[in-house]
């Protein structure tokens, strides 16, 4: 059996933010998130969230993934009185604990399955996992023979002059026997330079222990500032950035360019420079997105353009072309063919098939059919000051520059508004629909200066 625990308890100081460091975000996930996802796939029965600073906002934030054990550590007193708080909740569990810290989110599954089999291999009472550091500075150091038997985990403060120049460095990642474990929980003291209870200080109570030294390093990088959060960003964004490649997505720029792990390419996908991709968004085969866009939790079918625009809970069909400079909110859906330009903005509106609105308008809370011709200017008036009101427009209609349609409003199939009108009723199928002053030209006036 295997059982997960995640130090997530942390004030997280240095990152100046009232966002406790685990519920900072990363590509998309909290750092937490991405921790927990990294061992789904190990199958753990038991899934233990050790907490402390802000709990119950940690709580809410993680209680849609269920099946999370919540223990409380109050006050944090260091990584070995944090899984000390385990010894009643895991009283009677018979197997392997897996230690993981809510700020070190690179880590790849396969490490991890890795390390679980080298733990059940080698019968440890303790594997952990290592990495070896150009700069080990802040990281304590590991001390192992030539067979990966481990004597002992100095801290970096505690660390001798000497033993600083090791470079072998605890990961803080570690697979336990449990049962081993919580015999020697007990005996930990606080004797120390920082006056806490060390996890670490366990390995040197347990036998055998032995380590994986992992092949990148980066998977095993702690955040615990600003810098090191963007460090991680970078790292993760590469990764993403790869994956696509390898799967038929071309970057023009590929370091301009950021995506969440919720992100969908289809083949044949051309990425222009400065796009971002966020939540979960699909993007279909052919597409060609950029310069410049924003598309968050949207999905877009095959063959769809988008040039230096913003989609944001947004479905968009086949061929479609958006942009320059067009906004798609939430709820904007485009049937195939459809031509959105620049300064339009589409929100919660359903648009059939070969609609075009190219140039200066608003559509809010409308229905478009197919083939729909928006002029210039076109606003739905959707809102009356207390509620919205939806607008509905037939298929093969026209609108006029500068036309304003006061919902609720229905228009027929095959209407035509006139540029600069204001409508406030409903109109039939076919018909002509005027709603403006009559024009006004008075002569010169007798005395007015003449013209130049």
């Amino acid at each position: 059996m295997l059982a997960v625990a995640v130090l997530a308890a942390g004030k997280g100081t240095r990152m100046k933010s009232d966002l406790p460091k685990v519920l900072q975000p990363l590509a998309g996930a909290t750092l937490v998130e991405r921790v927990l996802a990294s061992c789904r796939h190990l199958g753990p029965e038991r899934q233990l969230l050790i907490v402390g600073h802000q709990a119950e906002r940690v709580e809410r934030s993680l209680a849609a993934l269920g099946g999370l054990e919540f223990v409380l550590q109050q006050p944090q007193n260091g990584t070995g009185h944090a899984v000390q708080q385990l010894l009643e909740p895991l009283a009677g569990f018979q197997g392997e604990l897996l230690v993981l810290n809510g700020d070190v989110p690179l880590l790849r599954p396969g490490t991890l399955e890795e390390l679980l089999a080298k733990h059940r291999s080698s019968g440890a009472a303790v594997t952990l996992l290592t990495a070896r550091l150009a700069d080990p500075s802040g990281y304590g150091r590991v001390f192992a023979d030539e067979q990966g038997r481990v004597s002992g985990i100095v801290e970096h403060r505690d660390c001798s002059e000497e033993q600083r120049r090791n470079t072998l460095t605890n990961a803080g990642i570690y697979c336990f026997d449990w049962a081993r474990l919580a015999a020697v929980l007990p005996q930990l003291t606080t004797d120390n330079n920082q006056g806490e209870l060390y996890l670490t200080d366990t390995v040197a109570m347990l036998s055998p222990a032995v380590h994986l030294e992992v092949a990148d390093p980066d998977e095993i990088n702690g955040i615990n500032d600003r810098l090191q959060l963007a460090q991680c960003e970078a790292v993760l964004q590469e990764r993403l950035r790869r994956h696509w490649m390898a799967e038929g997505v071309s970057f023009t720029d590929p370091a301009s360019c950021t995506l969440s792990e919720g992100t969908r390419f289809g083949r044949d996908v051309l990425v222009e420079p400065q796009c971002h991709f966020r939540g979960s968004t699909v993007i279909g085969n052919g597409c060609r997105i950029g310069p410049g866009c924003l598309i968050e939790n949207s999905s877009l079918a095959d063959g769809v353009e988008v040039l230096y625009s913003v989609l944001r809970e947004s479905s968009v069909e086949t061929d479609c072309v958006v942009g320059p400079y067009a906004q798609l909110r939430n709820g904007a859906h485009l049937e195939a063919g459809c031509r959105i330009g620049n300064f339009v903005e589409v929100k919660n509106s359903h648009l059939g098939a070969g609609v075009k609105a190219n140039h200066l308008s608003y559509l809010g809370d409308a229905d478009l059919g197919a083939n729909v011709n928006v002029g210039a200017g076109t606003i739905t008036a959707n809102f009356d000051g207390v509620h919205k009101h939806r607008t509905v427009i037939g298929a093969g209609s026209k609108t006029g520059a500068n036309s304003v349609l006061v919902a609720p409003i229905s228009l027929g199939a095959g209407v035509t508004v006139a540029a600069g009108s204001t409508l406030t009723q409903n109109v039939p199928d076919g018909a002509l629909a005027f709603g403006r002053a009559r024009q006004v030209v008075k002569e010169r006036r007798q005395g007015a200066p003449p013209p130049n």
